[in-house]
């Protein structure tokens, strides 16, 4: 058996067993390390797996886990929903519309799905519940909204890219994923509304319209926090990292002084959490630093790529597989792990075909939003049918109807480069091919 096998055959084994994501990598690349090269290259275990995570853009992934941590429990998602009422009022599907753009503010905010589908699904699951909206409902639509945080800036899922893709302007794919992901959330926003009348859930008088000038002036903090950070990034005054620092600092701020839901203890807590989090996702990538290395000096990435173009060398053919390849995964495998698996295997596919790396990125990133709420393993639904208190089958149907939805867009982006790349192009960012 090759090098090669033994390497895939070794990580797929260990996930099958349930071994973690990280170890699993790590083994496979320690197995193709063995079967390929010779067993003193094992000593490059070590320098492997540091050289995977001593990059600066690194930096700020454990930076913006802990804003989002901030925002979602520092009651800026409260103030946020009472603004977005003022300005919806009480309509059928009014509080669905609410929840959508609340969950697309709030991911200009924290890079974070999760984050934001607990902050919003706290706020507005118990409201949705009283106007009518079945939990399982309001559980799905939550969480397919929340996803559109890994395409709008800053987005964790982007600056992972920037590292694993070379050449990559991150501040470009900022830029370039701000468009998809107000339409990822406005091919949710039609069928919510087009199903709550339907079913008649919420009426024009199922409550009062918050004042629109006081609810604004009390969301104001909370709504100046993506101009800050991307208004920075756009005038050069600070770089994404420093942007990540910014967050911090500003969502610190905001929570403590304004919105005073910020504790000594709580800042504690968080700041335990933050590091739980950004442990486990530096674990995976220096793990995977082991996996990319060895499949990169044994060839299997450039094996795999050519088995791909064996089957079709039409590049339309060939991209829908690529996205239905990283759907799948996307319904097994958390955002991280895709990333540092998939596209190392991918970037011999972009060379060959002369994709733009900032465009089939953002296409990336809409693919596995998609994933993150679409079963088995979907952690934005995990985390709003905990919050509902319903069992996650309950949200499958409800589930695959948004999962279409936004595969519709992805599409559009697909076929219209524009609608990613006119932006960057526009502030001055490079998005050439290479």
């Amino acid at each position: 058996m090759s090098p090669d096998l033994w390497m895939l055959l070794i990580f797929g084994l260990a996930m099958l067993l349930g071994v973690p994501v990280a170890f699993a990598l790590g083994l496979g690349g320690a197995a193709g390390i063995l079967a390929g090269l010779s067993p003193d290259m094992l000593a490059t275990l070590g320098t492997n797996t540091y050289n995977s995570i001593a990059k600066y853009p690194l930096i700020a992934i454990p930076l913006f886990i802990l804003t989002g941590l901030i925002f979602e429990r520092a009651g800026v998602a409260a103030s946020l929903v009472r603004f977005a009422q003022s300005l919806i009022g009480p309509r059928h599907g009014g509080l669905a519309l609410v929840a959508v753009l609340v969950c697309l503010i709030m991911g200009g905010m924290s890079g974070s799905g999760p984050a934001d589908a607990a902050a919003v699904a706290m706020v507005m699951l118990p409201s949705m519940t009283k106007a009518g909206y079945p939990k399982p409902f309001s559980a799905s639509l939550i969480a397919a909204s929340a996803s559109t945080a890994i395409l709008i800036p800053p987005s964790i899922a982007l600056i992972l890219y920037s590292v694993v893709m070379p050449g990559v302007d991150l501040r470009a794919l900022f830029a370039a994923g701000l468009f998809p992901g107000i339409l990822a959330g406005l091919s949710l926003l039609l069928p919510a509304w087009w199903l709550s009348r339907r079913y008649g859930w919420e009426g024009p008088d199922s409550g009062e319209r918050p004042p629109i000038r006081e609810s604004f002036i009390k969301a104001l903090p909370a709504l100046f926090a993506p101009v800050l950070i991307l208004g920075g990034l756009r005038s050069g005054l600070f770089t994404p990292t420093e942007a990540a620092v910014v967050a911090v600092t500003y969502g610190l701020l905001i929570g403590v002084f304004v919105y005073k839901q910020l504790s000594p203890k709580g800042l504690f807590d968080l700041m335990v959490e933050a590091g739980k989090i950004s442990g486990v996702v530096m674990i995976i990538i220096s793990l995977a630093g082991i996996f990319a290395w060895a499949g990169t000096t044994l060839g299997t990435f450039s094996s795999l790529a050519n088995a791909m173009l064996s089957i079709s060398d039409n590049p339309w053919t060939l991209l829908l597989l690529i996205m239905l390849l990283v759907l799948i995964a996307g319904m097994l495998l958390d955002a991280v792990s895709i990333y540092l698996i998939i596209t190392p295997i991918l970037i011999p596919l972009v060379h060959h075909f002369g994709w733009n790396p900032v465009w089939f990125g953002i296409l990336l990133a809409m693919n596995i939003a998609i994933g993150q709420f679409t079963p088995p393993v979907a952690v934005n639904l995990m985390v709003t049918t905990k919050v509902a208190n319903i069992r996650l089958e309950k949200t499958f149907l409800w589930s695959l109807l948004f999962m279409v939805t936004m595969f519709s867009s992805l599409l559009l982006v697909m076929l219209v480069p524009g609608i990613a790349l006119w932006l960057p192009d526009r502030l001055g960012f490079v998005v050439g091919p290479w």
